[in-house]
């Protein structure tokens, strides 16, 4: 349990990685697909990158974030294997770290960091017309969508899978 805590844990740190790597260094509207329609629309393309080399870091900080989240995975089956996990441990485990990381999610990305920090507003201060007055992110039926029925569904397909081997 302890490992798979941990695991949660450095999940979630990847995809915060991820996400500064995306939003501050790289800055291509292609990564804002998630955002709201209104959002996107007054985007504006970002040329200039805000220091030398900014975008070769953020690529660098993407590929690190992307090569731990699949560590992440790679370590949660293997360790289950080594240890003859049975169906409801694998899904207890994964189920485990998505639910850690979506509640991580929605608290620390979508309340924090859109509505309280302002640091997509810092980048791109065209969305601040978008976010403004806003107490909570704007997708609260995707993430709810995701967290109790899209995760839970996911976990158990992996859990299965898992159990043939």
């Amino acid at each position: 349990m302890l490992l798979t805590i941990f695991l949660a844990v450095v999940f979630c740190a990847a995809i915060t990685i991820m996400l500064i790597s995306a939003v501050a260094f790289i800055q291509n509207e292609k990564f804002f697909s998630s955002a709201p329609k209104e959002a996107q629309e007054v985007l504006k393309p970002r040329t200039k990158e805000l220091f030398c080399d900014a975008r070769a870091m953020g690529w660098v900080l993407m590929a690190i974030s992307i090569l731990t989240i699949l560590g992440v995975g790679t370590i949660a089956v293997w360790d289950g294997l080594r240890n003859e996990f049975s169906f409801w441990q694998f899904f207890l485990r994964f189920v485990l770290i998505f639910t850690v990381y979506k509640v991580y999610d929605m608290v620390f990305f979508d309340w924090f960091i859109l509505c309280r920090s302002r640091f997509f507003q810092y980048y791109y201060p065209e969305v601040e017309s978008v976010y403004n007055g806003r107490k909570y992110g704007y997708n609260i039926k995707s993430q709810l969508l995701k967290l109790l029925i899209i995760f839970p569904a996911a976990s158990a397909l992996a859990a299965w899978i898992c159990t043939l081997f």
